[in-house]
Formats: C-alpha cells, sequence, structure tokens
C-alpha cells in the first residue's frame, strides 16, 4: 500500500471514529428527550426499521442477552414505545412492534440533522453518493459483524 493511501486510510477511520462518537452523543441526546436509555432508543429503531420481531430474533440481531431484551421490552412497553402481539404463525411467540406515533412525535429533533446532510449531499455526483451509500452500507454490516464477535453470532 503506496504511504498516501496508507495516510488516507488512516484519516477514513479516524473520521468515522469521529462520526461515531457524535453520532452517538446525538442520539444519546435524542433517547433522554424521550425518556429513553440510548439503547432502548436503538432497539426502538431495530423495530422500526426491521419490523417486528421475536423477543428472540430481537436478542439475536441485537447481541443483547435474552433477559435484557425482556426487561428491555418491558420498559419500552411501558412507555408506550412498543407493543407486544400475538404471532400470526405461532400462537406460542409474541412479536414486539414499534409503535410509529412515538417516532413521529420525535421528528422535530431530527431536522437540522436531515436538512444538513441534505445540502451536504448537494456536493456530490450521483456516483459519489452511490460510493459513499455503499461505504457507509459496508461500514454499517462490518460493525454489526464485529458486535457479534464480542457478543456472539448475531442475525442480520
Amino acid at each position: 500500500m503506496s504511504s498516501e493511501r496508507a495516510e488516507l486510510v488512516e484519516e477514513l477511520l479516524a473520521r468515522s471514529r469521529e462520526l461515531s462518537t457524535e453520532t452517538v452523543m446525538f442520539h444519546t441526546a435524542i433517547a433522554e428527550l424521550n425518556g429513553l436509555s440510548t439503547v432502548e432508543s436503538k432497539i426502538s429503531d431495530y423495530l422500526a426499521r426491521l419490523g417486528p420481531m421475536t423477543p428472540k430474533e430481537l436478542a439475536r440481531y441485537s447481541g443483547l442477552a435474552p433477559a435484557s431484551v425482556t426487561a428491555l421490552v418491558d420498559r419500552l412497553e411501558k412507555k408506550g414505545m412498543v407493543r407486544r402481539k400475538p404471532h400470526p404463525d405461532d400462537r406460542r411467540k409474541v412479536l414486539i412492534e414499534f409503535d410509529m406515533t412515538s417516532a413521529e412525535a420525535a421528528a422535530p429533533l431530527w431536522d437540522h440533522l436531515v436538512t444538513s446532510v441534505r445540502k451536504a449531499c448537494d456536493r456530490y455526483t450521483a456516483d459519489e453518493l452511490r460510493l459513499l451509500i455503499e461505504f457507509v452500507a459496508t461500514a454499517a454490516a462490518i460493525t454489526h459483524e464485529s458486535t457479534g464477535k464480542i457478543t456472539g453470532p448475531l442475525t442480520g
């Protein structure tokens, strides 16, 4: 690897670390404003993005211990963020479903970030945006896989 390329990779790793920290702090602030822990907020995001899951699926996807997921779902249900509903294919199972009205209430908190990122995207061509999308998707998959290496194999 050339010296310049190695430096660029190191710079990308440093900027990714910076973005990760700023993202965690942003999400923590939003979670706190909504009376949630950061983990409660992120579990809610999994459900909002991926759809209803059984507690076991949620534990496997997130890397959290099943007992932790049960307690977390209990808290989220009390806060009106999720609801349990019967599994349509197996009456012994329950699905955890995100309540979208809670997301709608928090949407204004995202306005500045979303508007600013959209504006930042104006600087890039469609091909550059496709490259950025590919990189972010790859980085997210690597991060998910890395979580699984710490907590045990994850699904998803």
